[in-house]
């Protein structure tokens, strides 16, 4: 019994349901949000795959990946204005890609659904998962990749063709 108490306590002390491990999810609040049947009833079954389950399209189905008109990139969710086209780069990895955000629009955060950590991106208005930013874009810009998802876009095209 000498023996089995110190066992006892150490398991104790270092039991893998320690309160000092248990994090709180953080419930982030946005200016517009919806029930999954709300959001279902607006977008498309793809689209919400993607805003609001956080998925990714095949690379290279997206019609706005060689999209090069002048314009602005919304959201498909919400209307939000995210990308100029004057930022849009063909980063040629099958994704529209852009060096900067619009100020204040895109919010970020971490996903770790792969087995590493990727910077998230989505949407500040709505919190639709728009896709993931990289250190490795134009290094005579920001250095930035914003690779979006096409169907979590809207273009609106500008009124100066």
């Amino acid at each position: 019994m000498k023996t089995a108490l110190p066992f006892i306590i150490i398991c104790f002390l270092f039991s893998c349901n320690s309160s000092a491990q248990k994090k709180e999810k953080k419930e982030e609040t946005f200016e517009i949000t919806k029930t999954e049947s709300e959001w279902k009833d607006i977008l498309t079954k793809e689209q919400y795959y993607i805003l609001r389950e956080a998925g990714t399209e095949r690379p290279f189905s997206s019609p706005l990946n060689k999209n090069y008109k002048k314009g602005v990139y919304h959201c498909a969710a919400c209307d939000t204005p995210l990308f100029k086209s004057e930022h849009k780069f063909d980063s040629g990895t099958g994704w529209p890609s852009f060096d900067r955000e619009i100020e204040g629009n895109v919010a970020y955060g971490t996903d770790t659904k792969i087995g590493y950590t990727r910077d998230e991106e989505h949407c500040a208005t709505c919190g639709g998962h728009l896709g993931h930013v990289f250190n490795d874009g134009p290094k005579e810009t920001t250095g930035k990749r914003h690779c979006i998802n096409g169907l979590a876009l809207k273009f609106v095209a500008s009124d100066e063709e």
